[in-house]
This record gives structure tokens, sequence and C-alpha cells, in this order.
């Protein structure tokens, strides 16, 4: 089980990147996508639950992000 604490500062990185975006929401989309693609179902998984507990060290918009890959209704297509 890889460390949430590791995970969390991972998917800040990734939502640092895409930050630069001058559309906040195709930053956060993107972000969402990038751990779609890129980040094993395991932990997808992972970051998920630690948002539903709410989420803590996940900056703005890695907790929009992962809080769209909790929601498969919110077109975040799921984990």
């Amino acid at each position: 089980m890889m460390q949430t604490e590791r995970l969390v500062t991972m998917a800040n990185d990734i939502a640092t990147f895409f930050a630069a975006e001058p559309d906040r929401t195709a930053a956060v989309e993107a972000t969402a996508n990038h751990l779609r693609r890129f980040w094993a179902p395991r932990m997808r998984r992972e970051i998920v639950a630690h948002h539903k507990t709410g989420g803590a060290g996940l900056g703005e918009i890695a907790r929009e992000a992962v809080g769209r890959l909790a929601d498969p209704k919110g077109g975040g297509g799921g984990v």
C-alpha cells in the first residue's frame, strides 16, 4: 500500500503543473484526466478514500480533481 502522504504530494504536484492553465475548470479536468490515465487503480482508490475522509493536504485543484474521480455521476468516470 502506498503512503497516502505520497499520493497527496503527487496529486498536488500534478495540479500545480496544470494550474498554469488560464481556465481553472480546464486545470481541474486536466488533473483528473492525468490521474485517470497514469495512476494505477489502487492509487486512485487510495486518494479517493483519502478525499472522502476530508482530503487533508490536497490543494484546491487536486481536491476538485480527486472529487471528480470520486463521483462517477459527475462525469468523473469513477476510480
